[in-house]
């Protein structure tokens, strides 16, 4: 029996739970099928043993977490084209005041950070996850994975090189990526080839995922000149019915294009220098469906 105070203790960390889920699966709906479950266990346990909620809560969704995330690498599935993370709608709004605190969540479930943590392993995922988005100590988190110490640290360390190796450098002041976004838009849908080729960084790429079931890129595209004539050239094929809207999507600004009022693609830019280093173009409406009522 659940009472009314212990699912409102469950109610408040849910966005928190939400956020761990996000990042180790990359995933809207698995991540609250993972939540779910949380609070399934949650409305099962002894309570009365539970000390610390937050950490209690944190643990069994993480844990579930990696479980869900072996079994999609066990499955191996293929996925056609490039593979990008299903849109998060991300408004921190008043909850996390501290600028940097915010820089860090948004970074943290970026696109270009999540892509990179697909090649991790679970375990090196939840480590950098729980560590570098959230703050924990290596004591509490070898406490939730059920590892020593020593092994969380070294599990952090690797993690980390990893993705610093890897990841894409970009500005991240929301207003310039919101001004550039805006200006990119423009050009893209007046099918303006200088106008783009001044936004767009020499080294530009291009990453679309439609996942087989419409159309993008087959492959990533790269330099400005291939990524600009691609958007025109796109751009003059008018969708029926187009609308735009802006909306914060994993922790920046991104445009939702809608056909009749339903979703039909997201853009988003990384801004680095000044000039657009990276175009987001998610385009598989599997991914598109928890934007609907965005």
């Amino acid at each position: 029996m659940t009472t009314d105070a212990e699912t409102a203790v469950f109610e408040e960390h849910r966005p928190v739970l939400m956020g761990v889920a996000y990042r180790m699966l990359g995933r809207v709906a698995d991540a609250e099928d993972v939540v779910q479950e949380a609070w399934l266990r949650w409305s099962a346990a002894d309570r009365a043993g539970v000390r610390e909620p937050p950490a209690y809560l944190v643990r069994i969704t993480t844990r579930l977490a990696i479980d869900r995330l072996r079994q999609v690498k066990a499955r191996g599935e293929a996925y056609v084209g490039p593979w990008l993370p299903e849109p998060y709608v991300t408004d921190f709004g008043d909850t996390v005041p501290d600028t940097e605190e915010r820089a860090v969540l948004a970074d943290s479930v970026s696109l270009a950070v999540l892509v990179v943590l697909e090649s991790l392993s679970p375990l090196e995922r939840a480590v950098f996850v729980l560590r570098e988005a959230f703050g924990y100590p290596y004591a509490e988190i070898a406490t939730m994975l059920d590892r020593g110490e020593p092994a969380v640290r070294q599990l952090a360390g690797r993690a980390r090189r990893h993705v610093d190796e890897r990841r894409p450098r970009y500005d991240v002041d929301p207003a310039q990526r919101r001004d550039l976004t805006e200006r990119f838009l423009a050009a893209a849908a007046e099918g303006d080839l200088a106008g783009l080729m001044d936004l767009l960084a020499p080294d530009v790429r291009l990453v679309g995922d439609s996942g087989g079931k419409s159309q993008a890129p087959l492959r990533i595209l790269e330099s400005a000149d291939n990524v600009g004539r691609f958007l025109v050239a796109v751009g003059g094929k008018s969708v029926p019915d187009m609308s735009f809207r802006f909306l914060e999507l994993n922790g920046g600004p991104a445009v939702l294009v809608l056909s009749g009022g339903t979703p039909d693609s997201v853009f988003q830019v990384d801004v680095s220098a000044g000039r657009i280093s990276s175009v987001y173009v998610l385009r598989n409406p599997d991914k598109l469906r928890s934007l609907a009522s965005a």
